[in-house]
């Protein structure tokens, strides 16, 4: 088992700790968060009533992407533009998946709160400066926003039915996966890339009654680590975008392109793909099938219309990140890639 730890790294603290959920309003005081306004989901709450209870106020994240479901809390949690002076904001303590840390995120990219995020999925959205701001505010974002605390209860991070879970597991793999090639990566986001990899497929290979949770979330939290230092590549572009436009579910669609995903990395950037399959105790060419072992994903028509496939693949040919794909992909390697997923 994972032993509980305390991770401080240049601004932001990771408290990795079982029971984290139960614990976490005194981790709150420890780390000089006292007021804070709470957001998470009716499902989130449960069994966190010591954590409302100390809450100025409790706002439930509406369903929906990041950018609508933000903008809807932004008159309650962020000032106008003309308060923003001087105002003070209390800290947005985010208690849930990854919509809910990113549409904190989101928010405090406007107001400059502090962001305490304490993760219910293995989305590694904690662990990151990457989301999407608030409809209609995006030009007064001042800066992307981080969690600098991150409260991680692995019983909480790994509690979903099992398909869900391994879905999240997916997408958490995939953090890592996607930045081996990239011109930002570098020797700690490998590492963490690699571990965190290696992590999450040893506890999906465990039974579930007798696997090994702790571990199961210190992967994705190591994932999560290394595409926040590295970057986004050819897989998060091609999720994001199918996420945003034809309206497939998050986490499954990051399961489901996984596979396709690999295949065509590992045959245009064979050395580092090498690396990642000796960590997924396999070999190269058979990367993509492990990851499907490991992720059972659902097929993408299964969870959306492709009526907007034609106009994602566009979307992704403009991505600024398609360029440092090796290939880099053609319209038709794109479409290949989704297909095959779909």
């Amino acid at each position: 088992m994972s032993r509980d730890f305390t991770w401080r790294d240049a601004g932001r603290t990771v408290v990795f700790r079982r029971g984290g959920v139960g614990a976490a309003v005194e981790v709150l005081r420890e780390h000089g968060v006292g007021e804070f306004e709470l957001l998470s989901t009716e499902r989130a709450l449960v069994g966190a009533n010591r954590l409302m209870e100390s809450a100025s106020r409790v706002h439930l994240v509406a369903r929906g992407q990041v950018p609508a479901a933000a903008a809807a809390l932004m008159d309650a949690l962020a000032p106008p533009p003309q308060a923003e002076e001087g105002v003070q904001v209390r800290p947005l303590v985010a208690l849930g998946g990854g919509r809910v840390v990113d549409v904190a995120k989101a928010v405090a990219a406007i107001s400059g709160a502090e962001v305490v995020a304490i993760p219910t999925t293995l989305s590694g959205a904690e662990m990151t400066g990457i989301h999407r701001l608030p409809e209609g505010a995006e030009e007064r974002a001042k800066a992307m926003a981080r969690p600098s605390l991150v409260i991680a209860d692995p019983e909480a991070m790994t509690g979903q039915e099992e398909r869900d879970l391994r879905a999240s597991a997916m997408n958490a793999l995939a953090h890592g996966a996607d930045t081996l090639y990239l011109p930002l990566s570098n020797p700690v986001s490998e590492m963490t890339a690699l571990r965190g990899a290696a992590l999450i497929a040893s506890a999906l290979d465990e039974e579930r009654e007798t696997r090994d949770r702790a571990a199961l979330a210190l992967g994705s939290i190591l994932c999560g680590y290394a595409i926040d230092s590295a970057g986004i590549g050819l897989h998060h572009l091609v999720c994001q975008t199918l996420v945003r436009l034809c309206g497939t579910p998050h986490a499954e669609t990051n399961a489901a392109i996984l596979r396709p995903a690999l295949a065509y990395l590992a045959e245009r950037a064979p050395e580092p793909y090498e690396r990642l399959a000796s960590a997924l105790s396999t070999s190269r060419n058979g990367l993509a099938e492990r990851v499907a072992e490991l992720g059972r994903p659902k097929r993408l028509g299964d969870l959306g219309d492709d009526a907007h496939v034609d106009e994602a693949i566009e979307a992704m040919q403009k991505r600024p990140e398609l360029r440092s794909v090796p290939g880099p992909p053609t319209r038709e390697d794109l479409m290949r890639l989704v297909q095959q997923a779909w």
